[in-house]
């Protein structure tokens, strides 16, 4: 049986910012599972950062979206055809499928438990930001009782969550937004110490030297440029530097000049980057942790939702620059 499908098509590849004439929304229909393959019915979609690295026609960790296709995205959905006995239908899964309404999938696709959590909290919290807050955090920042943790973008969907890991570890938490709600979120509803609105405050140096009196002993790194030459005049000796993103640069043709370098010698620093991806074999043991502070209320989570499938450019657009408040998804259909 065909069913129309909306679909988001990669039209063009941007310089600068992106923005509507970079995608195409395409009508078209789709047919019936083969062997080994399951139809889903795509419920929620997971706009983010990395997706702009996608756009360059450039070599990177994972391959670049192609003009003329479908993008892709992390994906809640539910399974409404199956020729795979592991599917039946009726089952919820997760995994990169289309910026569309169904997608024909072989593999790569994850079970999930829709009792534990709201289903979109499996592409935030319980998914792949999330696990990036818990997998940097745990195995490069090693934060330990009393020290300061420092938040770049911390009402993000993996800062929010960053921070309040820290919390829990015994941390002192400081965090910088770009709005003063986004501010008094992170103080109030999340817990942390102190935060600054880096738009308004006189300069980074000013804002981080209040939010982190005794220096900085682990930053997770989400912003780059200037922030990133702010906190290594900051830091603490043996500072650990979590480098997730940098969005501040994915925009720009040439990335800004980072001029306090000569602080990770003398102040002994370890600055590393990491790749979710490359850590899947701790999902069961991050499942098992995150579920159980969400249980205990322990971990508070917020997204901005954007409703309708050809709302998915000006979600990822509004993404970039800031306008989500949390994790920014797309709801595309209804269970």
């Amino acid at each position: 049986m065909a069913r129309a499908n909306t679909q988001i098509i990669f039209k063009a590849r941007p310089t600068g910012w992106v923005d509507d004439s970079h995608f195409e929304v395409r009508q078209s229909e789709v047919g019936s599972p083969g062997d080994g393959e399951v139809l889903v019915k795509n419920l929620y979609m997971s706009v983010d950062p990395y997706m702009r690295g996608r756009m360059r026609d450039t070599r990177s960790y994972v391959a670049g979206f192609e003009l003329g296709q479908v993008l892709q995205a992390g994906v809640v959905g539910q399974v409404v055809e199956s020729r795979d006995p592991n599917l039946p239908e009726g089952s919820f899964v997760s995994g990169m499928l289309g910026w569309e309404q169904y997608t024909i999938a072989k593999g790569g696709l994850m079970k999930i438990d829709p009792e534990l959590a709201p289903l979109s909290y499996y592409l935030g919290v319980l998914g792949m930001p999330g696990m990036t807050a818990w997998v940097g955090l745990n195995n490069i920042g090693k934060p330990k009782e009393g020290e300061s943790v420092y938040v770049s973008a911390a009402s993000g969907a993996v800062g929010q969550v960053v921070g309040q890991i820290a919390k829990i570890k015994g941390c002192h938490v400081a965090g910088s937004v770009g709005s003063d709600d986004k501010l008094a979120y992170i103080l109030d509803d999340l817990g942390f110490d102190a935060g600054f609105n880096y738009k308004t405050a006189e300069s980074y140096g000013k804002g981080l030297a209040e939010a982190c009196p005794k220096g900085i002993d682990v930053y997770f790194e989400n912003v780059g440029g200037a922030m990133l030459d702010a906190v290594l005049a900051r830091s603490n000796p043996f500072a650990r530097i979590v480098a997730c993103g940098m969005i501040s640069q994915y925009n720009l043709e040439q990335a800004e000049g980072v001029h306090n370098l000569m602080m990770i010698v003398g102040n002994r620093i370890l600055m590393q980057g990491f790749i979710v991806s490359d850590h899947f074999d701790q999902m069961p043991q991050f499942h098992a942790e995150m579920g159980g502070w969400l249980k205990a209320g322990k971990i508070k989570y917020r997204e901005t939702v954007t409703e309708g499938i050809e709302n998915a450019p000006a979600a990822f657009i509004g993404m970039l620059k800031g306008e989500n408040f949390g994790k920014a998804v797309v709801k595309i259909a209804e269970a």
